[in-house]
């Protein structure tokens, strides 16, 4: 375990749980209910917290609680300490984890994010049985098509809790060996270059998040379109095109390279699993796994 500041040493371990549940939920209603116990506790145990800190952890904001300096601070100690405790305790009970796992993911987060990096799980979990659903739309938690989701927008109604698992950029990239498109899109708009621009088929558009190309350019139309975001690379990495990418998926690709890196589109991952299977052990080193990848992963989600 990663070593702690000297002012977490001896703390309540219970306030910092429940400090980190109120941040990565954001009300307190969504954190008790995470919980398992009052809202007025959970106050309680933060304001607790900051006083033994002597520093303000959150904002409170009618929206919800909101991290200040001194709480994001703390998020990756409380974090890097619920990891730990989460092995401490699997190794005492003398049992690994068992039983079936979905998950539903975007095809881009799923193939290229999560897939690579699932061995660190699988072999610490090998009872699981784990279905990693990747594909162009989600599976629903709220009607128990799947254990949890990780989402392009936070549900706003169902039987769920949600949280934001992640920020992540997306930005404009052309075929490596078109330097005359990089130029041409660098000098002047895309709807003046005729460079053919890759997207999205608007009809089955699944999410209204991946409507992004008019935030290139006002108006900006895909004349080359799939309702892939992986056959979307491919045409741009073969020539077919310029189009817009989520950085960590274009990272390392020889093929492609970024156009007008001063311009990144922001959008964010949210997880959602439903209430009725929060509690359950394997649903938890999932979520503990998946917190640790993308804490790690931070600079290829959102590029410096």
């Amino acid at each position: 375990m990663q070593q702690q500041p000297a002012y977490l040493q001896g703390m309540d371990w219970d306030n910092l749980q429940i400090f980190l549940t109120v941040a990565r939920q954001g009300t307190l209603a969504r954190a008790a209910q995470a919980l398992q116990i009052d809202a007025t506790t959970v106050s309680r145990r933060v304001s607790a917290l900051e006083s033994a800190l002597q520093q303000t952890l959150f904002e409170r904001a009618p929206s919800g609680f909101i991290p200040t300096a001194a709480g994001r601070a703390l998020v990756p100690h409380a974090e890097a300490m619920a990891a730990a405790a989460a092995r401490i305790h699997l190794a005492e009970s003398g049992a690994g984890l068992s039983g079936q796992l979905r998950v539903s993911v975007s095809e881009g987060f799923g193939g290229s994010f999560i897939a690579p990096r699932l061995a660190r799980f699988t072999s610490a979990h090998p009872e699981i049985e784990l279905d990693l659903v990747a594909s162009s739309g989600f599976l629903n938690p709220s009607r128990r098509e799947a254990d949890m989701a990780v989402l392009l927008a936070r549900p706003r109604k169902g039987p769920l809790i949600t949280r934001k698992l992640s920020d992540y950029s997306l930005g404009l990239y052309a075929p490596a060996d078109r330097g005359d498109w990089r130029d041409a899109a660098t000098a002047m708009p895309l709807s003046r270059a005729g460079i053919p621009v890759i997207g999205y088929m608007p009809d089955i558009l699944y999410a209204p998040e991946l409507d992004y190309l008019g935030e290139i350019e006002p108006g900006l139309r895909a004349n080359v379109r799939s309702s892939s975001i992986l056959a979307q690379l491919r045409m741009i990495a073969g020539g077919a095109g310029v189009g817009v990418l989520p950085c960590f998926l274009a990272a390392g690709d020889q093929g492609l390279v970024r156009v007008r890196s001063d311009q990144t589109i922001g959008r964010s991952f949210w997880l959602a699993l439903h209430r009725d299977v929060a509690p359950q052990p394997r649903i938890r080193a999932f979520i503990d796994w998946l917190d640790t990848e993308v804490r790690e992963s931070r600079g290829l989600l959102v590029p410096g």
